[in-house]
């Protein structure tokens, strides 16, 4: 049953040890793997209760033993830190915000899979996301999970065709509370614990005191602006304000103001009335594509700015050196750079791309 064994990433919650039970009772021969992306001491954090403490991995090694399963425990903390935290802190530096769950699973997470998997000559990995794979014609598919409240599509789509040819997606034919019933049948620890709801090397949430901490960021205060360029008063600096934010700004006007954008040549935070945050034409950079090739003309697609968005059908338009723009049928709200525009054509992710901006 060798051809049939796959490389399971476990992270200690309970997708992923839910995966492994299926793939266990689909036929296959699981192996347990976690993957130390950073050291708690890095972050400023204690051992415990973060993806990459001791407690979790132990709870993976438990739902391993449970099941039989060999379990391996690499480090890629290096790699991580570079590809990752360090992208994060530089992305804030510019005025960007970023996604690092997309940048996690593009430079790190799948890769590091992979290559273990070939180190100990097991054909195919394995992950907890909610998600699903098929091919069609000579080309693998990436499609939405089952569970659309759960769906993690968004975050996948920089996966290669030489990654998608050999991953199971076990969880995303499932809904949550099916999975977590089933972990619990298991007794597995995990089967009842909370979703984990902010990034995993920011436990607290505290953006601002990890690149502080961890990326020596310093705080320049500057001008809050408006779109003629008048001077309404001043902010802390640029990493503590995000478009669309309105909360927390500290500034005086007969009307709401929110953030329009960062604009981090002049150290400014530009400001406007919410009806200044709408925008029908939004352009992104690196776009990769995934359940299709390469397009050459326009596509009819559904797409969104950000994971927790209701996508919004419109137009892809193809550009030059990776770049694209999708029109938008009707005007999107708080379009941020920094962010992925991930684009679909019914339950397959046609591609995504980094978002550079907006206009219109």
């Amino acid at each position: 049953m060798e051809h049939k064994k796959v490389l399971v990433g476990m992270s200690g919650g309970v997708d992923s040890a839910a995966a492994a039970l299926l793939l266990r009772e689909a036929g296959y021969e699981p192996v347990g793997c976690t993957l130390r992306l950073y050291d708690n001491e890095d972050i400023g954090e204690s051992a415990e209760g973060t993806c990459c403490s001791l407690e979790a991995v132990e709870d993976a090694r438990e739902a391993c033993r449970k099941l039989g399963m060999d379990h391996y425990t690499f480090n890629f903390s290096g790699q991580f830190r570079r590809q990752v935290m360090d992208e994060f802190v530089a992305a804030y530096q510019s005025g960007r915000t970023p996604n690092p769950c997309v940048q996690c699973n593009r430079a790190v997470k799948f890769e590091a899979l992979a290559r273990r998997a070939d180190e100990l000559d097991i054909p195919y990995i394995a992950t907890g996301h909610y998600a699903r794979a098929d091919r069609q014609g000579n080309r693998w598919r990436l499609l939405r999970g089952a569970d659309r409240r759960k769906d993690q599509s968004y975050f996948l789509y920089p996966l290669s065709q030489r990654l998608l040819c050999r991953l199971l997606l076990p969880v995303g034919a499932y809904d949550k509370p099916a999975i977590r019933a089933m972990a619990a049948s298991a007794g597995f620890a995990s089967a009842g614990r909370p979703d984990s709801q902010d990034i995993c090397f920011v436990p607290d949430g505290d953006y601002i005191g990890f690149l502080q901490r961890y990326g020596g960021t310093e705080l320049v205060p500057g001008d809050f602006v408006d779109e003629a360029g008048r001077v309404l008063g001043r902010h802390r600096g640029l990493p503590c304000y995000t478009t669309g934010q309105r909360r927390g700004l500290g500034v005086s006007a007969d009307r709401p103001l929110y953030v329009l954008r960062k604009d981090a040549s002049r150290n400014q935070v530009v400001l406007g009335g919410g009806d200044r945050l709408w925008s029908r034409v939004v352009y992104a950079e690196a776009f990769q594509w995934v359940s299709l090739p390469a397009q050459a003309g326009p596509l009819p697609v559904t797409a969104k700015t950000r994971y927790s968005q209701t996508e919004a059908s419109g137009i892809l338009y193809p550009e030059a050196d990776g770049m694209v723009r999708v029109a938008f049928d009707s005007p999107q709200r708080a379009v941020t750079a920094g962010q992925s525009l991930v684009c679909y054509q019914g339950e397959a992710v046609v591609g995504g791309g980094i978002i550079t901006g907006a206009e219109g």
